[in-house]
């Protein structure tokens, strides 16, 4: 089982302290959250039963691949990727820009982990046609891995025609391409075409019932022998049962936010990321050892 960290609900300063935390004590890696703003007048209806995100405006959504270059900087072994990144509401040529630039740096440890997104504002306010996200996004994938093959490059297809070019720095190796959502849209473009799936929280039962749509699809698009990461989080009280569980299941990773009973995780956030160091280090190091440590 792999133990992935968050970004999201973190105090932007203190994310890099967080992740070498992380890195020190023998997490996995570290999951980016991707939103551009939040618009005074939000009439895209949020995927939740009341229809509005659970987030105030507030909230703080820090770029995703400025945070990836620092998480990079300030850590060895981490791995970094997303949960997940809107990769349609942005040209092809810069996704495929920034994501190379960040494996590269970081040395190889940066996945792209994609959603269509559900916000029509942020599209808007970006350039970008909401209608065909879907579409656009199932050829975005293959698009991206030809560009960062190195050399000239080129790709023409429905929605994107990018004449031959280089685009330097490229990737010295691929990078694993990741899906997140949970509609059959999504878990289809997730078995069909990418290296693994994110998911978002669950009970464990619930978890396993995707899995297994996940290997239905997998084996009806010929796929079910390949290497396919299960990402998501499981709404239980932590123990090592529970993910050895998991593992069991097809699920090959977990988000965990062992700062989350802090009873505020904000305090302090000002005043530099030693304090930020002082403060979560005593619930990461706990995880790490009482759970990390014991599901291999």
């Amino acid at each position: 089982m792999r133990f992935w960290g968050g970004t999201a609900f973190l105090s932007t300063p203190e994310v890099p302290a967080v992740g070498r935390m992380l890195d020190e004590t023998g997490y996995h890696g570290m999951l980016v959250s991707d939103h551009l703003i939040y618009p005074r007048r939000l009439s895209s209806p949020y995927p939740s039963p009341t229809g509005l995100p659970f987030w105030p405006p507030e909230t703080a959504w820090p770029d995703s691949w400025v945070l990836i270059g620092a998480l990079a900087a300030s850590t060895t072994d981490l791995q970094l990727s997303n949960a997940v990144y809107i990769a349609p509401a942005r040209p092809l040529l810069e996704v495929a820009k920034h994501v190379a630039t960040a494996s590269v740096l970081s040395g190889g440890r940066v996945s792209l982990a994609v959603g269509a997104g559900w916000m029509r504002e942020e599209f808007e306010l970006l350039g970008q046609d909401f209608d065909n996200r879907g579409s656009r996004l199932d050829e975005m994938i293959p698009a991206l891995r030809a560009l960062w093959a190195g050399g000239w490059v080129s790709w023409e297809g429905t929605h994107y025609r990018i004449p031959e070019l280089m685009l330097e720095p490229h990737p010295t190796q691929p990078v694993p391409i990741l899906c997140g959502g949970e509609s059959e849209a999504a878990l289809r473009r997730a078995a069909r075409c990418c290296d693994g799936w994110v998911g978002t929280a669950y009970p464990l039962d619930e978890a396993v019932r995707f899995v297994r749509r996940l290997k239905e699809y997998r084996r009806e698009y010929g796929r079910e022998d390949e290497p396919f990461e299960i990402v998501l989080a499981l709404r239980e009280a932590p123990s090592p049962d529970l993910y050895k569980r998991a593992e069991e299941s097809g699920i090959t990773g977990t988000m965990c936010a062992p700062w989350a009973q802090l009873d505020d995780i904000h305090a302090g956030a000002h005043d530099g990321l030693k304090q930020a160091a002082d403060r979560f280090r005593a619930p990461i190091e706990r995880f790490a050892e009482d759970i990390v440590s014991k599901v291999p």
